[in-house]
């Protein structure tokens, strides 16, 4: 796999970032994937500040290699961060849900390569404008927060290319080397993975949840909760909850926040709370088979991707 101008940008080997995921994403995988030759990423949206500060130190004992943060701007410490990272000299801060001018310009300041995550061609031509190094074009199939566009990867990522001269990755519904393939043929200069590091021996799930992935089949997630925030989930006992709270004409706003208010996604992803919990995972689930090192998971994408670029060679 040859370097593009994302993976010159971000200084790392191969152009694969690791999703920021809550509850999966902390030091031990971060450390894999950046040690692997991709970008690891610390995901700050179940932390606080002192636990963050924890994994970003640990991070850089385990690996002399580039790293991210990602912070969800609505995220109540996410002005707490700042400093914390400007301190620490984290590499990359990727930032998702909110404005990528929040804090863009004072990171850039400090030399930090700044990403921002979005779901359509518009809002990434806004992060070029805003100052970002490089955006994540995030279709709808990926698991947890997305856009109420649904608008998918395939449609997304010709746009994105179209609309902006930044470098940029794709996201959603990646989980193999043919699909990092096709998303450079497409225009991107990289791609961002989730579902299949979360479901790695290094993610800090629960090992209920990463065998519930290994497990799924074709169908088993859907975007819900789009009176609040649009969310991928896994069909459970909770989300035939949301979805009957979802049918009712009156007070759903009110209920269903009431219902998310509970600690779900630590429930379901970090305690393994397979019924009750919020279970977050992408479409591309069902091509996820079973748990394995991130050393084994990047060098199969590595493989996969040689194996796709030989086989268009031949067509």
């Amino acid at each position: 796999m040859k370097s593009t101008k994302l993976s010159t940008l971000l200084g790392i080997e191969y152009p694969i970032i690791q999703g920021g995921m809550v509850w999966c994403s902390g030091w031990k995988l971060a450390s894999a994937v950046s040690n692997c030759g991709g970008l690891g990423v610390i995901g700050s949206g179940s932390m606080n500040p002192e636990l963050l500060r924890e994994h970003i130190v640990k991070c850089k004992k385990a690996t002399d290699k580039p790293f991210a943060v990602n912070i969800p701007l609505i995220y109540q410490h996410a002005y707490d961060y700042i400093p914390l990272l400007l301190e620490l000299e984290v590499p990359v801060v990727i930032t998702s849900a909110g404005s990528p001018k929040k804090f863009t310009a004072q990171l850039k300041e400090k030399g930090v390569k700044v990403g921002h995550v979005v779901p359509s061609a518009k809002l990434a031509k806004k992060c070029q404008d805003a100052g970002v190094d490089f955006v994540v074009c995030e279709g709808f199939e990926a698991g947890g927060h997305n856009g109420l566009e649904e608008t998918t990867s395939f449609c997304l990522i010709p746009q994105v290319a179209r609309s902006v001269s930044i470098p940029f990755a794709a996201a959603g519904g990646i989980a193999t080397g043919a699909q990092i393939l096709a998303s450079q043929v497409l225009g991107a200069q990289g791609v961002q993975i989730g579902t299949r590091f979360a479901c790695s021996e290094e993610s800090s799930a629960h090992e209920n949840f990463k065998n519930h992935i290994a497990e799924s089949c074709e169908g088993n997630t859907m975007l819900t909760l789009k009176k609040i925030v649009p969310v991928r989930l896994a069909k459970n006992d909770f989300f035939t909850q949301i979805k009957s709270l979802e049918e009712k004409t009156q007070d759903s706003y009110e209920n269903l926040s009431e219902l998310l208010g509970r600690g779900r996604a630590r429930k379901g992803i970090f305690e393994g709370d397979l019924k009750e919990g919020e279970l977050e995972y992408g479409q591309i689930s069902s091509l996820v088979d079973e748990v394995l090192p991130v050393k084994v998971i990047m060098k199969q994408l590595l493989e996969e991707y040689e194996q796709a670029r030989i086989e268009c060679q031949q067509i």
